[in-house]
């Protein structure tokens, strides 16, 4: 690290084949078995104490939860893009002359307002009887014809285009079925999407969610008024719509025989306006395949500050995801050292810290649809959320000597054999595959940023150290870190971030799993 400037001096002049001097910075060198000697060095300077030292300024209850557009993310923002200008990588965004180490975009902050369904003389009210997701396309009252489908497979543009589509949902069918029914569902051109759950799933499901509902939302701008709605609903309401009873349609729901209501009108009123907001970039740019680029990414973002709560307000988001933050302000930091010294990266190396996650991977989306460096010359993405605790699992036999690894397999096999390697040649982390399998419930693959490179084709590695009692409370502090693990990760990372920029061969995409 640039603190440590002893340690600083005797490693550029240690660098290299036994005794030689490292080459100097204005000859880089382009020989892959010296770049590879390199490399441990650099990762040396990814420190447990570093990694503390900037997590316990971004993590501090100064920066009231990193909630996107709000005050506290601006400083993180400013944090981050302060620490890599300091540290010699450029900013890339030449359209910003005013701040190119900023990506600025506008996202659109939403508030629910009033809000009913109506049928014939029955009114049911919005955040009691049913409550909404997403956007809305009835910000003005409006009839709809309803219709009941199953499951996703009946959801076709013949038989729900511009309708009502109301289907039962167990709470066992929440991850499962709800991502492919809403997805038919807008490929169908549906107005809405009415989950009908059971009496007891809806009042955990508003007692989890109704406080969270009623908080401006964010989403990509003008998003959601084309959409269909989602609306999850009470057996009442659910009925109402079908035009039957709760405890008929409980027996019912393997049929379509269900005749809807026909005065059917909903209201779901919501007021927008801009919110500004920005990812943030640091380049180090590569040597002889400068044109290729590798993408190492964190989300800078949490959820700010509830002020309902008694007690702790803020959900400082330490682990999630401030130790991938300041990871990736450690890879940058040791990435730009060794490019001063004449080992920089033959390719190119895009640090980036994104906003707007907990939204929705709204940062990431931005910068997929509107990218700095074209899609087509990125080789890579390493992606790091979440690295710093154990979960409910290891827990048990407090071992954290551990890290969940995700994706690395699914476009490359090549980029699966690196992160085994470099982690077997350097690190000798437990490699943990649970949440690779397709069918896992928890279906981490989609809910990070790097799904928004997987999703264009380009390989992605995604660090996960897993679910904890303070996943998304006001207990993720930056005390509770461990700081040892997340070095060990960090520098897992680095190795293969390291590999993927330095290898002869750009890694092949052979599979089309997404």
């Amino acid at each position: 690290m640039r603190r440590h400037n002893l340690y600083a001096a005797l490693l550029l002049a240690a660098v290299g084949y036994g005794c030689a001097k490292g080459p100097s910075a204005s000859k880089p060198t382009t020989d892959v078995a010296k770049l590879s000697e390199a490399a441990p060095k650099y990762a040396e300077t990814i420190t447990a104490a570093d990694l503390s030292k900037h997590l316990h300024i971004i993590a501090s209850d100064e920066y009231e939860g990193r909630n996107t557009g709000e005050k506290g993310q601006k400083m993180a923002a400013e944090y981050i893009a302060r620490e890599f200008r300091e540290d010699g990588l450029t900013g890339p965004v030449t359209a910003n002359s005013a701040n190119p180490y900023y990506q600025t975009f506008d996202l659109q902050k939403s508030t629910w307002g009033e809000g009913h369904i109506s049928i014939g003389k029955e009114k049911y009210l919005m955040m009691q009887d049913f409550f909404p997701f997403g956007g809305s396309p009835f910000t003005t009252e409006q009839a709809v014809e309803a219709v009941y489908m199953a499951d996703a497979g009946q959801v076709t543009e013949q038989a729900a285009k511009g309708k009502l589509v109301a289907t039962m949902l167990t709470a066992a069918e929440m991850q499962t079925k709800m991502r492919g029914f809403s997805a038919a569902a807008e490929k169908a051109s549906a107005k809405g999407v009415v989950y009908v759950l059971g009496a007891e799933e809806y009042r955990a499901m508003a007692e989890r969610f109704s406080h969270r509902i009623k908080q401006p939302s964010i989403s990509q701008a003008n998003n959601g008024s084309s959409r269909p709605a989602t609306i999850f609903a009470t057996p009442t309401v659910g009925a109402a719509i079908l035009g039957t009873t709760p405890e008929k349609m409980q027996q019912n729901t393997a049929t379509a025989s269900f005749k809807p209501a026909s005065d059917i009108k909903i209201l779901m009123s919501r007021t927008s306006e801009p919110l500004a907001t920005e990812n943030v970039l640091g380049f180090v740019e590569g040597t002889d395949k400068k044109e290729e680029i590798v993408v190492v990414t964190a989300h800078y973002d949490h959820v700010g500050v509830d002020e309902s709560l008694e007690g702790d307000k803020i959900y400082n988001g330490a682990n999630d995801d401030g130790s991938g933050t300041v990871a990736v302000i450690e890879l940058a930091e040791a990435f730009a050292q060794a490019k001063k010294a004449g080992y920089g990266p033959r390719r190119s190396v895009l640090f980036m810290t994104v906003t707007g996650e907990e939204k929705g991977l709204l940062g990431s989306e931005y910068y997929s649809q509107n990218p700095i460096f074209p899609l087509e010359n990125t080789v890579a993405n390493v992606n790091i959320d979440m690295i710093g605790r154990m979960d409910y699992d290891h827990e048990k036999t407090n071992d954290s000597n551990y890290i969940y690894v995700i994706g690395a397999d699914k476009l490359s096999s090549e980029l699966h054999q690196i992160n085994e390697d470099m982690n077997q040649k350097y690190v000798n982390l437990k490699l943990d595959y649970t949440y690779n399998d397709e069918n896992d419930p928890n279906r981490f693959y989609y809910r990070s940023d790097h799904y928004n490179f997987a999703k264009n084709g380009i390989p992605i590695v995604f660090y996960f150290n897993g679910v904890h009692d303070d996943y998304h409370q006001p207990g993720d502090e930056p005390d509770k870190i461990i700081y040892e693990s997340a070095e060990k990760v960090a520098r897992l990372a680095f190795h293969v971030a390291w590999e993927l920029a330095n290898r002869e061969n750009r890694i092949v995409v052979d599979s089309n799993k997404k």
